[in-house]
């Protein structure tokens, strides 16, 4: 059985009346309601409860059936409505490429470089010119020269790595520590 992409940020929102779901944004949770589909035979038996309730009698028992077909048949419809969610949730949501997230495009897509934006955030202004005038080491944070390969102060490679050298996780943002084994980035 293949796997089915777009379910790790959802919450079930179905009820014997029908099936719906909410898929949020993996980066703001912005969230979206998938329609409704209702369960025919969910409103069936509950039609048959209340007119059980009035005129009692078979219709107490063909109620009862009709739960009992609904929770037997519930896997086939729930899996129906979930994957019809899952394709409209995924036509209103982007993937990023490099980390995999599942983004609104609204807020947390940068559109010209089709990935989100954790992966490529979008261009900070500068105030002033001082600020851009010589890059940082990203290990001691010394001023270094536009162009260097090592850091005059502490000596470490201006180049930070884009994998962990203890488990090979791929870092898809800058930090200090690997976010899988916690190894100090190098």
């Amino acid at each position: 059985m293949a796997l089915t992409q777009f379910t790790r940020n959802y919450t079930d929102r179905s009820s014997d009346k029908g099936y719906q779901f909410e898929f949020y944004c993996d980066k703001c949770g912005t969230g979206l309601r998938s329609s409704f589909v209702a369960n025919k035979l969910g409103m069936a038996a509950g039609f048959l409860r209340a007119a059980s309730s009035l005129f009692g009698g078979a219709l107490g028992g063909a109620a009862q059936s009709a739960d009992y077909v609904k929770d037997a048949l519930r896997g086939e419809g729930w899996d129906a409505a979930f994957k019809s969610a899952i394709d409209e949730a995924r036509s209103r949501f982007r993937q990023c490429a490099q980390c995999g997230r599942w983004v609104c495009p609204e807020v947390c897509w940068h559109e010209t470089r089709s990935l989100c934006k954790v992966c490529a955030p979008e261009a900070v202004a500068v105030a002033s010119p001082a600020m851009t005038a010589s890059p940082a080491c990203p290990h001691c944070r010394a001023n270094v020269s536009s162009g260097a390969k090592f850091c005059p102060e502490c000596g470490k490679s201006l180049a930070l790595a884009t994998a962990c050298a203890k488990c090979g996780a791929r870092f898809a943002t800058a930090g200090k520590f690997c976010p899988e084994c916690g190894e100090p980035r190098r």
